[in-house]
């Protein structure tokens, strides 16, 4: 991350809550000056109470120009935060928006049609430097612009860039509420080794280690995930037998979660509406 450009003009971030302080937390440990930052919260933890003793600046006034604002409240908190940012608008302050379901349009009516906005969509895994983020800018912001917002949110993980931003409604049934699906999965998983009568505390054990170990295997294999499947998968074997009820094309998880990401998508598209 560049941060020249952040330390010097400053960072405004509006909420601070698990997002806000999982991206806060990863930009100080990667060398973001705690004086070159500003926290507008109406609950700050402890522990964001405790960053004003490192010189961020908490609920009091914001700069003139920031570099930047991260806008990191939830979706019907909205109308009453945004306003506060006002002033900042039509200028040369980039917003980046972690917000679910606001379309750019929505902040270009309260911030002004010449402001830079980048829309953006973390999932909860950031908050141990795991998450992906799915970026998208106006027609205002630069490659510069799009560089430092990376640098920024790659802080809690990966980013990718969108073609349009009618595409983060996808994002948001796959990856955004993801995590809540493999959450399930676990749950799902461990009820159904203690109902073949492993007690229950180990076969949530053996669940959550097997996810989390899969997905390691997953993003850090040569073979996709297809061929991962097929490498522990022996003819008539065990694993062979479970993956006959799995991935049956009317009840198994191919049509499932198929039904269940574009449920997201569709409340996705009608929160932005």
């Amino acid at each position: 991350m560049s941060l020249d450009r952040v330390n010097s003009g400053g960072l405004v971030l509006l909420g601070c809550g698990k997002m806000g302080s999982a991206m806060l937390q990863g930009w100080l440990a990667q060398g973001v000056d705690p004086k070159a930052v500003a926290i507008l919260d109406p609950n700050p933890s402890d522990w964001v109470r405790g960053l004003q003793q490192e010189g961020v600046a908490l609920n009091g006034d914001l700069p003139k120009a920031p570099a930047v604002c991260i806008v990191a409240v939830k979706p019907q908190m909205m109308g009453d935060a945004l306003p506060r940012l006002q002033a900042l608008g039509n200028g040369t302050t980039v917003f980046i928006s972690v917000a679910a379901g606001t379309p750019m349009s929505a902040f270009e009516a309260v911030l002004g049609a010449q402001t830079p906005i980048i829309r953006a969509m973390p999932n909860t895994p950031a908050a141990v430097g795991k998450g992906i983020t799915a970026l998208i800018g106006n027609t205002l912001i630069s490659e510069a612009d799009m560089t430092m917002a990376e640098g920024l949110l790659q802080a809690v993980g990966q980013t990718v860039r969108l073609d349009e931003e009618g595409q983060m409604d996808a994002v948001t049934g796959v990856s955004g509420s993801g995590p809540a699906y493999v959450f399930h999965l676990i749950e799902t998983l461990a009820a159904a080794g203690a109902a073949q009568g492993l007690p229950e505390p180990l076969a949530m054990k053996l669940a959550k280690a097997t996810v989390a170990g899969a997905g390691v295997l997953a993003e850090q294999a040569d073979e996709n995930p297809s061929q991962l499947r097929i490498n522990v998968t022996s003819p008539a074997g065990t694993t062979a037998a479970a993956l006959e009820v799995l991935m049956d094309a009317q009840n198994g998880f191919p049509a499932l979660l198929k039904r269940g990401v574009k449920a997201a998508t569709d409340r996705s598209r009608e929160l932005g509406t």
